[in-house]
């Protein structure tokens, strides 16, 4: 039996996750480099901690060759693997050199392009070249074609580039000058709960911040997307005035929002009632307002965004207002958040006791999320007969962040269970040929859903990577599959 694409695999939002994804694949890798990189510009430039004109020198050159060429050399590598790395680091220098603006963008367009390039010549060469000659012919195709590539972006691409991002850049700036940037927030916290988070920070906010950072020693826009407060304050909102499974996981869920900045953690509580999304737009709201008016930002990407990743990337004579950003995206989240669930309280717990009194005794479920290990009965939870599950894939957008999480949790259960299977964390794009069973967070299953077009591979979808009635579920699923 043959998987079917689903009607809704190539709707709106999945090919913005997958743009999202493709993006952040080719950033998040990288993001070690870019904290390494405010670190040295908070300490050694002359607004920093410690200014210091020579080890200064290391700043510029690292943010407009190194970082670009990264970018270039793992988008790539994600297309074609090292060859694909090569040839998409030299075709990122080709619009990186002479370029009077960072070339991030560049590293994200033409790093792939060249690597897409490189496998159709390889593909034209496949099977014709004579034993003895690969390697030839191997090096000098890839010499061809960076040597025409690096020309072509820095003759033809490069100015191209530079006009566009000067228009994007220009855009912000007019945004700023008119105190308008906290209005982002009206469509940035809906696309996180979508889990278009990704495209919005490290496609848009990440390189037009990184840029700021030369003019101005920091930027806004890093917190545009990236300060969890606004996502603390509605989960702390949820743990005093939720009801069932929701109001007890959301404490566990705000301590990993607040310290470890997972916000996969958070989106699905707006989704249990969607018009709770006001106290994060009203936060973020609030947090930019502030930070326009005394001056607030940071010296690099605040990812994941956690409380003490903003601290560290906080500037010398910030921490006050950055903090206030922070402490009010949390207030206001939850001021918002607290009074539409205090609205809804009574409705929720009267339903809630009404479905205890209909329900089997010892399955008892609430609004939100299940609290009792449910019946499997997903349309794609199909295995092959006779096929055992060994290798468990948990795949979010990233593979990096609730991925990870919810990998370290299920191995956990699979051990006390003495269950012989192996548990990994990937991001959506890069699951596994040898995958037999995919559990992804059901805002992305229709995005799974296309990928695993004609494969034989069950999907279970996770609302809650923090309640444990989820993994039991999938444990259930591997114990009744695998005969045990």
């Amino acid at each position: 039996m043959e998987f079917q694409q689903p009607a809704n695999a190539n709707s709106w939002r999945a090919k913005i996750q997958r743009m999202g994804g493709f993006l952040s694949s080719m950033v998040m890798p990288n993001i070690g480099v870019f904290i390494a990189w405010g670190l040295m510009a908070a300490f050694f430039i002359p607004t920093g901690w410690t200014p210091n004109k020579h080890l200064n020198e290391l700043v510029p050159p690292i943010l407009n060759y190194l970082l670009p060429v990264l970018i270039g050399y793992t988008g790539g590598y994600n297309v074609y693997g090292k060859r694909g790395g090569a040839i998409g680091a030299l075709a990122t220098m080709g619009v990186v050199v002479g370029a009077d603006i960072t070339m991030l963008i560049g590293g994200m367009i033409m790093g792939p392009i060249g690597a897409i390039l490189m496998k159709k010549i390889d593909e034209l060469f496949k099977g014709k070249v004579k034993p003895g000659l690969e390697m030839l012919v191997d090096n000098f195709s890839l010499g061809f074609l960076g040597f025409a590539i690096a020309l072509v972006g820095f003759v033809a691409v490069e100015p191209i580039f530079a006009v566009i991002l000067s228009f994007i850049s220009g855009g912000v700036d007019w945004l700023m000058a008119r105190n308008l940037i906290p209005l982002t927030s009206i469509f940035v916290q809906p696309a996180q709960v979508l889990f278009l988070n990704n495209a919005v920070n490290h496609g848009i906010m990440i390189p037009l911040g990184t840029q700021q950072v030369l003019e101005t020693g920091k930027s806004l826009l890093f917190l545009v997307e990236a300060n969890g407060g606004a996502w603390v304050g509605l989960l702390i909102a949820f743990s005093m005035f939720g009801t069932g499974m929701a109001k007890k996981s959301a404490p566990a869920s705000m301590l990993i929002q607040f310290l470890g900045g997972i916000g996969e953690v958070a989106f699905p509580y707006a989704m249990i009632k969607p018009i709770t999304i006001l106290g994060p737009i009203a936060g973020n709201m609030t947090a930019l307002a502030i930070g326009q008016l005394f001056g607030g930002g940071t010296v690099g990407a605040v990812s994941p965004g956690s409380f003490l990743a903003l601290l560290m990337m906080t500037p010398r004579g910030n921490f006050v207002v950055n903090i206030a950003m922070y402490a009010s995206a949390v207030l206001v989240s939850f001021a918002v958040g607290a009074f539409f669930l205090k609205l809804s309280l009574k409705k929720d717990l009267a339903a809630e006791e009404a479905a205890l009194a209909v329900e089997p005794a010892g399955i008892p479920s609430a609004e939100g999320f299940e609290t009792a290990v449910p019946e499997i009965n997903e349309e794609a939870a199909i295995m092959p007969a006779g096929k055992l599950i060994k290798n468990v894939i948990i795949a979010c957008d990233a593979g990096m962040g609730s991925s990870a999480m919810g990998a370290s949790m299920l191995n956990t259960k699979a051990r006390k269970n003495m269950l012989e299977v192996t548990v990994k964390n990937v991001s959506v794009d890069n699951i596994p040929e040898d995958a037999d069973l995919i559990i992804t967070n059901e805002i992305l299953l229709e995005r799974v859903k296309g990928l695993s077009k004609g494969k034989q591979v069950p999907i279970l979808t996770i609302k809650n990577f923090l309640d444990n009635s989820e993994y039991d579920r999938f444990i259930k699923f591997i114990k009744e599959n695998n005969g045990e």
